[in-house]
């Protein structure tokens, strides 16, 4: 893979990152710099989790894979929409609680632990080559979650007098399951 292709996979695998994190950067501030943290550490760790677990058991969690992210995305997105349909003010989705950000990391970052497999498969034999490709991929998800969380803090005021941005982020979360479990089908 070439320094121009891990940084197009470094960009499309942070989208996820992007999106939730625009969403709870429209609910709360001070989750900024953990959850991006967490994001980017995750992006990055998945891949060598994906390569380390290649050679003992690929083929089942290559089988299952899409499978758990869908599950876990469904599981967040759908709660997310009950408690803002609700109409309960003290159940809704709160990004500040260290283990929603771990499932949302997690949630997120299940693609990356396929890509770690791959690169398993495309000429990756050692720890040591996933270096630059694993930097790089938990740099722009670090970087696309600060960002995506500044744009939900600058606009997302505007948007969430309109439509309540608990079921705008549990629709982009199923969305997101969906398109993962779609493209692996």
């Amino acid at each position: 893979m070439s320094i121009f292709d891990i940084w197009l996979l470094a960009v499309a695998l942070a989208m996820d990152c992007l999106a939730i994190s625009i969403v709870s950067g429209v609910i709360v501030r001070r989750v900024i710099v953990r959850m991006a943290l967490l994001f980017g550490l995750f992006q990055g760790l998945m891949p060598v989790l994906g390569w380390l677990g290649m050679s003992s058991f690929s083929q089942q969690l290559e089988a299952i894979d899409h499978w758990i992210a869908f599950g876990l995305l469904v599981l967040i997105g759908g709660n997310m929409i009950r408690e803002a349909v609700s109409g309960r003010e003290d159940e809704h989705f709160n990004p500040l609680g260290l283990s929603m950000q771990l499932m949302l990391a997690v949630a997120t970052s299940i693609d990356a632990l396929a890509i770690g497999i791959s690169m398993a498969c495309t000429g990756y034999h050692r720890l040591a080559q996933l270096a630059v490709p694993v930097g790089i991929i938990g740099l722009v998800s670090l970087v696309f979650s600060l960002v995506g969380q500044g744009l939900g803090i600058r606009f997302g005021q505007r948007i969430a007098q309109r439509l309540k941005p608990e079921l705008l982020g549990g629709i982009i979360l199923i969305l997101i399951g969906v398109k993962i479990l779609v493209t692996h089908i």
